[in-house]
């Protein structure tokens, strides 16, 4: 409240006198609007709430009728005596004349397909018979051998409901329902001592128990899900983006709570729905995407806030202008104030009259002829400081100094033919040339690698045996940028640390590797290497878990490397150690593939070609 406050007390008074007035203009406005559009939204998704709310009920009593459809079947061929005395029979291993087989056929079997085909909403009843002796019946007796072909019947406890299977008993069954998707209710026909006669199966289309889940519809969709978690979808709902909305809108949700119809906002506005359907031991799952619905009352909020919008602005427009007018003086002196803030201090107000204004441009007048006198004595202080600054730095050595002096050792170097006097010198000055030169916090690969061959050029003066460098690095690999003085550090360990102590000819094999998006430059030496307690210890002092101090030997120019590659880079680049005692020490630096382009700036573009 206290930096509005100081907002507004800064501002010009026809903006002041202008926000005053709209906000009695606005702040109703806005209420009204408000409370107006949220009370449409509200409606609206009750609305789509109450709809699915029904639909949902709706669908519950037209499960619950077909269960009572299929229970009534089920239990009509369960005390069908014909048809018990016939299995019962078989079981005994009694015989029947083909008479006696045909009369039952013409009578029960008939009797039992009229009582199927009177019934329009069940596919198929079937009773699967452990006995090849007896003549299979259809549509009604099968052999249990054909029910084998069925998915359900593989698992270990089959009786109960099933759901979602193709109707596979023969091979042409799927063809001729277009494979639509079955549920039935298998039951076990017993003898009257309790012993399995044979099975029965009441099948119906999963579209005619759960219509709402297979109808079509633009913008929603059901699924019917089982207590042990088994989703049913139509074909074209089956995606995995519904399937977790179905498993986030089931979690925590129990059949004992009944019918539950909620709203999910966000990015997409939805209408969820869940319906338990305890006869079938599941529940519907409904989802309705209700944000063109929404977006309509958007839409209207949006031509609001437009229309008011503009009626706002003209309402602004006029209240400037009136105040413009009133204050016409006041912001022509404004406009000469502004000028003299833009450097134009010849501004002279003209005279106004005696009133406060004309008091005010005559103040002006005479602050102005304070300030160029002042502007004045500055410019000339600031010069002489300058000039001063100017002769110290030009009795100051210049860098060039230096490499002029050894050119010129160079040149008496090589005219008494010393020319190995000669190269060292032409080294050091590279490396004192790089060193001094950072025009740059970053170089190319090639770059650091020169300097540290003329770095070994000098180094070899100084022992009895040679140290060669071995370079395997691709020509892309030699042109990424990498921080200044990153890789010199790294070969200056692998000398004084490695080398040095066992004083004899060797390598340092520098090799570049690329991986993805990054590269890795390997710095490999021929030293004494180390063990793995020494390794572990180097790479907490790298990283910072052991404090480092001057001296030798102590990581300090390891970490600075890891510290200024992490800068440069990020988190996911730096070193990596790995050695074995009296033999090796290889230090893997990473860094991303980014190639320098002769003006210093980066180009990923030419690495990711392969240029």
């Amino acid at each position: 409240m206290k930096r509005i406050k100081e907002w507004f007390d800064g501002q010009k008074l026809n903006t002041k006198f202008t926000l005053i007035s709209l906000c009695f203009v606005l702040i109703p406005m806005v209420a009204l609007g408000g409370w107006l559009f949220r009370s449409m939204e509200d409606n609206v998704i009750q609305e789509r709430m109450d709809a699915m709310g029904y639909r949902l009920s709706e669908a519950y009593e037209r499960a619950a009728g077909n269960v009572e459809t299929i229970n009534m079947s089920t239990q009509f061929f369960l005390s069908d005596h014909a048809l018990s005395d016939l299995l019962n029979a078989v079981k005994d291993g009694e015989e029947y004349t083909t008479q006696e087989l045909l009369d039952f056929y013409n009578q029960d079997v008939a009797s039992l397909e009229r009582m199927v085909n009177n019934n329009s909403a069940l596919y198929q009843t079937r009773v699967y018979v452990d006995s090849d002796s007896l003549q299979e019946m259809m549509p009604i007796l099968y052999r249990s051998s054909r029910m084998k072909n069925l998915a359900w019947a593989g698992q270990e406890d089959f009786f109960g409901w099933q759901f979602g299977y193709l109707d596979s008993l023969f091979e042409h069954a799927g063809r001729l329902n277009e494979g639509r998707a079955l549920l039935s209710l298998v039951t076990p026909m017993e003898t009257y001592d309790g012993e399995p006669l044979a099975v029965l199966e009441v099948a119906m289309y999963m579209d005619v128990m759960f219509p709402m889940v297979y109808e079509e519809a633009k913008e929603q969709w059901a699924c019917f899900v089982t207590e042990d978690g088994q989703y049913y979808f139509s074909q074209e709902n089956d995606t995995e983006k519904n399937r977790l909305l179905a498993e986030k809108l089931l979690n925590g949700r129990q059949a004992e709570e009944g019918q539950q119809v909620s709203y999910l906002g966000g990015r997409q506005k939805l209408v969820a729905g869940y319906q338990p359907i305890k006869e079938l031991g599941g529940a519907l799952l409904s989802v309705e995407d209700i944000s063109g619905n929404i977006g309509q009352v958007y839409r209207q909020r949006a031509v609001y806030i437009v229309a008011g919008f503009a009626l706002v602005l003209l309402f602004g427009y006029m209240i400037n202008r009136t105040v413009n007018a009133v204050l016409g003086r006041l912001y022509r002196i404004l406009t000469a104030i502004r000028k003299v803030q833009e450097g134009d201090l010849e501004v002279v107000i003209p005279e106004g009259g005696s009133d406060e204004m004309g008091e005010l441009g005559k103040q002006i007048n005479a602050m102005l002829v304070s300030i160029k006198r002042l502007t004045d004595d500055n410019l000339k202080r600031e010069l002489l400081v300058k000039n001063t600054q100017v002769r110290a730095l030009q009795n100051q050595i210049n860098a060039h100094f230096i490499y002029n002096v050894l050119e010129s050792v160079k040149m008496m170097a090589e005219i008494d033919e010393k020319y190995d006097i000669s190269d060292a010198i032409t080294a050091l000055g590279k490396l004192l040339r790089y060193s001094m030169h950072w025009t740059s916090g970053n170089v190319t690969v090639e770059e650091e690698m020169e300097y540290i061959r003329n770095y070994l050029k000098l180094i070899n003066l100084r022992f009895d045996y040679e140290i060669y460098l071995s370079e395997n690095i691709p020509w892309e690999i030699r042109r990424q940028e990498i921080p200044k003085m990153s890789l010199q550090p790294i070969v200056e360990n692998a000398i004084y640390h490695g080398i040095e102590q066992i004083a004899e000819d060797t390598s340092i094999y520098v090799k570049g590797i690329r991986d993805g998006e990054d590269c890795i430059i390997e710095i490999t030496d021929a030293g004494r290497g180390m063990s793995g307690e020494e390794v572990e210890n180097l790479y907490r002092k790298i990283n910072g878990e052991i404090e480092t101090s001057g001296g030798s030997g102590n990581g300090i120019g390891l970490k600075n490397v890891q510290d200024r590659i992490k800068m440069n880079f990020g988190e996911k680049y730096g070193i990596e150690i790995a050695s074995r005692l009296g033999l090796y020490t290889k230090i893997m630096v990473r860094i991303p593939m980014r190639t320098m382009t002769e003006g210093g700036q980066t180009d990923e573009h030419l690495v990711d070609r392969g240029r």
